[in-house]
């Protein structure tokens, strides 16, 4: 048994956006003969999730741990992803990817970041220095969301979980989220500033997006246009802690896979109540 690693994130045309990826990836602690691929959904050529998967093949890996980067459950690329390795859909749609080509690895899918308690810590870091007078501030999480409204629970359930992790963290008076899919970014904050209670009271507004890019510096930022609000802009990376969530994702299924319990169709990582009734 020859255990590896596959790392699966979005990809993007920006050089910067791809090596903070590589570098959070490349700094993961883990035994020295445990092959880890960082792999793209698209854009990157050459290393795209098929490239991975061959790669970690040739290296002689007999068990594959595909380790989605990705900041929900209820993202559309990660529901198309798992459909393409053989997992049933997370709401009721079908994904859009052709099945990969896996010759002999057994694979266990893992999960994204969602609710984890190290990425509120991200997070809270982020807004720490927008913050004055916490317990008079609100939090608004803001994240890409979907709009498969199945899929939009997941992100939102994600979401204010999340979100409640980083006002607990930081003391703030209240929490909310908002996603740029449905767009309700605006409306959330027209309630937020339009309540005589919080009038008064700052927003901190943080982006959950992995790295800083388009959406962070001009989405977000144009969909609150005409808001008074604390911004900074800070994504998820770069940040050790991202590092350290992936070592504990893969120590986890290490540990699974030492014990036997996994097998062909190992699913092993996957929280089950991420799914849409």
């Amino acid at each position: 048994m020859k255990p590896g690693v596959l790392v699966i994130s979005h990809g993007s045309r920006d050089p910067d956006w791809v090596a903070l990826v590589d570098e959070a990836v490349d700094a993961v602690r883990r035994p020295a003969d445990l092959p880890v691929v960082s792999s793209f959904l698209e854009i990157v050529e050459g290393r795209l999730i098929q490239d991975g998967i061959n790669a970690l093949e040739a290296d002689g890996v007999t068990h594959i741990y595909v380790l989605p980067l990705f900041v929900s459950s209820g993202s559309t690329h990660v529901d198309d992803i798992g459909q393409a390795f053989g997992r049933a859909p997370a709401a009721y749609r079908e994904g859009e990817m052709e099945p990969f080509a896996v010759k002999r690895a057994a694979v266990a899918f893992g999960k994204p970041i969602d609710d984890d308690p190290v990425i509120a810590e991200i997070v809270y870091g982020n807004v720490r220095e927008l913050s004055v007078e916490p317990e008079r501030e609100t939090l608004l999480l803001v994240a890409h969301g979907s709009r498969e409204k199945g899929l939009n629970r997941v992100w939102r359930t994600g979401m204010s979980r999340l979100a409640e992790r980083v006002r607990v963290l930081g003391g703030f008076k209240r929490a909310e989220i908002a996603t740029l899919l449905p767009d309700q970014a605006a409306c959330v904050m027209k309630a937020l500033t339009g309540r005589r209670a919080d009038a008064a009271a700052a927003v901190l507004v943080a982006p959950l997006f992995l790295s800083r890019g388009y959406f962070t510096s001009k989405v977000i930022p144009g969909r609150l246009e005409g808001f008074d609000y604390r911004y900074n802009g800070h994504a998820l990376l770069p940040n050790r802690c991202i590092s350290r969530w992936m070592e504990r994702q893969i120590g986890e299924w290490l540990t699974e896979l030492e014990a036997g319990g996994l097998g062909i169709d190992g699913d092993f990582g996957y929280d089950e109540s991420n799914r849409s009734s």
